[in-house]
C-alpha cells in the first residue's frame, strides 16, 4: 500500500478505501502508510456530530453533507456504529441513510464498527481521519455511535462538536447530567417541529446563561448557539452550518484552533507512547516468565500488586544488549 500513497493524494477513491481497511485491520504496512501521509495532513476541518440514539444524527449529517457540497466543498464522513458483543458485526445503517451521496465523487463515506471501543468512536477513528485529510477532504464529519454519557471522546478528535438534542425524550437534562454541555460548541435541537422543542431550547439557553465556561480562552468567549432543525424537511440546516462555520472563524481569530490541535497532538503522542510501552513490557516480561512468577507471588501474598507492577515496569523497560 505504501506505493499507492501518491494515488491517494491524487484523490483515488479506491485507494482511500483500501488504506482505511488496512488501518482498521491493523495491517502490516499501517505505520509506514501513516508516516508517509503525515506531512499531507492538518488541512481538513473536523466536525463531530454526537447525541443520543434516535436524535437524528445521521439525517442531520446527510443534510450537512448536502449543504457543504452546495458550497463546493469536498466532504469525508466517518460514521461509527455499535459492534455486537455477540456476533462481532455492526449494523452500519448510516450507509443506507446517506445513500444519495454515494455517486458523488466529492463525498467519501465510511462506516466503522466500534469493535468494543468505548467513548463513542472506534479505536482507529483518528487514524482514518488522517487518511481522509490527506485524501483532500475540506471537511470531515464524524458521527459518533450515540451511547449517551460515553460520547466525550469526540472532543479529542473534532474541531467543532455539534450535540444533537430532541424534544420529548429528556435529552437536554440528560446532556447536562452527562457533561455534554462542556463539549458542545453548537447545539442542534432536531425534530424542532415536535411539541416540546421550545422547552428544550429554553432549558439549554438557561443552562448556558448559568454556565461560565469558556473553551476559547482570552478575553472573548464562545457561547454555543442553539439551532432548531428538522432534518427530514431540510429545515434549519443552513443556519446550523453557519453556526459551525462561525465557531471555526472564532477559533481561528482567537488562535485557539492551533492551540486545541496542539493539545490533541500531545494527547495522541501520549497514547502512542503508552501503547508502545505496554507492548514492550508485555512482549518482554511475559516471554521471560517474570509475569507468571510475580503473579504467583502476589497470590501467595509474598509481594503486593503495586510492588509487582513496579518490578514489571522496571524490568520491561530495560533493553537487553
Amino acid at each position: 500500500m505504501l506505493d499507492q500513497v501518491p494515488a491517494l493524494l491524487a484523490g483515488e477513491r479506491r485507494v482511500a478505501a483500501k488504506m482505511i481497511t488496512l488501518i482498521e485491520n491493523d495491517g502490516p504496512e499501517k505505520q509506514e502508510v501513516l508516516k508517509a501521509l503525515h506531512p499531507h495532513t492538518g488541512n481538513a476541518y473536523i466536525i463531530g456530530i454526537t447525541g443520543s440514539p434516535g436524535a437524528g444524527k445521521s439525517s442531520l449529517t446527510d443534510q450537512i453533507i448536502s449543504a457543504l457540497r452546495k458550497r463546493g466543498k469536498k466532504v469525508g464522513v466517518v460514521a461509527v456504529d455499535p459492534t455486537s458483543p455477540f456476533t462481532g458485526g455492526a449494523i452500519l445503517g448510516d450507509r443506507i441513510r446517506m445513500n444519495d451521496h454515494y455517486n458523488d465523487k466529492g463525498v467519501f463515506i465510511r462506516s466503522m464498527g466500534t469493535r468494543g471501543s468505548l467513548g463513542g468512536l472506534a479505536r482507529s477513528t483518528k487514524e482514518v481521519l488522517k487518511v481522509l485529510d490527506a485524501f483532500g477532504c475540506d471537511f470531515i464529519l464524524v458521527e459518533t455511535v450515540g451511547v449517551g454519557q460515553s460520547e466525550l471522546e469526540i472532543m479529542t478528535a473534532a474541531d467543532t462538536t455539534v450535540v444533537v438534542l430532541t424534544p420529548g425524550a429528556g435529552d437536554s437534562i440528560q446532556a447536562i447530567k452527562a457533561g455534554i454541555m462542556e463539549i458542545a460548541d453548537v447545539f442542534a435541537v432536531n425534530k424542532a417541529d415536535l411539541e416540546g422543542a421550545d422547552r428544550v431550547v429554553t432549558e439549554v439557553e438557561v443552562m448556558l446563561d448559568l454556565s461560565q465556561r469558556s473553551r476559547s480562552g482570552g478575553s472573548q468567549t464562545w457561547r454555543p448557539p442553539v439551532v432548531r432543525t428538522v432534518a427530514m424537511r431540510s429545515a434549519g440546516i443552513e443556519d446550523l452550518l453557519d453556526a459551525i462555520l462561525a465557531h471555526r472563524n472564532h477559533l481561528e481569530a482567537s488562535g485557539q484552533l492551533n492551540e486545541e490541535r496542539k493539545n490533541r497532538v500531545k494527547l495522541e503522542l501520549s497514547e502512542i507512547i503508552e501503547h508502545h510501552i505496554k507492548d514492550l513490557i508485555r512482549n518482554k516480561v511475559v516471554k521471560s516468565g517474570l509475569w507468571d512468577k510475580l503473579l504467583e507471588q502476589v497470590l501467595e501474598r509474598t509481594i503486593d500488586p503495586h510492588s509487582a507492577a513496579i518490578d514489571i515496569v522496571d524490568k520491561g523497560l530495560v533493553r537487553q544488549e
